[in-house]
């Protein structure tokens, strides 16, 4: 085996180690942006694919963010392609791959993405709450995945949003009223308080 054959297993192994970890927090944020599942995971290998050619050029920031960052790019681009306006905001200029070609279709994982059922997703009632979710308007949606699912800091989402940390806060403000509202409305009820974890102390 040549030197450049191990050298690409070796980036290859270490881009798995460091990046398989965060496989469901991509997924998770690929599945709200792009609705369907099928997009999701055709926008997450695209994801992987284009943060393993620059693997090698990666210095930071941490890895769940910059794979959120690149995952987001992949998702304004299909939204471009597609004649589409849903996320406009800008791409950031680090991301060093928006204008890659597509990449060999290699086998970065073996198991099914699946969704990251963490904080506010992870309950009985998980189901309706994640429809709330998706019917959020796409700035909303996004910053309260990231925070509450993804569990990024309200700086990464500034950075990986290009807006202000204000912009952030205001957003996930108004994105947790909305959320409260659309519970409430859909249960009948008129409560001051975030919806329970059970769907019998919410109705």
């Amino acid at each position: 085996m040549t030197d450049d054959a191990n050298a690409e297993q070796d980036k290859a192994r270490r881009f798995r180690d460091a990046a398989l970890p965060y496989l469901d927090d991509v997924y998770t944020l690929a599945r709200y942006l792009m609705r369907n599942a099928a997009d999701a995971e055709d926008a997450v290998q695209e994801c992987y694919l284009r943060a393993l050619r620059h693997f090698d050029s990666y210095r930071g920031p941490a890895m769940k963010p910059w794979l959120l960052t690149i995952l987001r790019n992949v998702c304004n681009a299909e939204f471009a392609r597609r004649g589409k306006q849903e996320i406009p905001a800008r791409i950031p200029a680090d991301d060093n791959a928006a204008n890659d070609s597509a990449a060999e279709d290699l086998p970065l994982w073996q198991e099914h993405a699946a969704s990251a059922e963490t904080a506010l997703l992870r309950q009985e009632d998980g189901i309706a709450i994640r429809r709330l979710v998706a019917d959020l308007p796409q700035q909303f949606r996004e910053a309260i995945v990231l925070r509450e699912v993804n569990e990024l800091s309200y700086d990464e989402i500034a950075k990986l949003a290009g807006v202000p940390v204000g912009t952030v806060m205001s957003r996930l403000a108004r994105a947790r009223a909305m959320l409260r509202a659309a519970w409430h409305g859909a249960a009948g009820a008129t409560p001051a308080t975030p919806p329970k974890t059970t769907p019998e102390a919410a109705s």
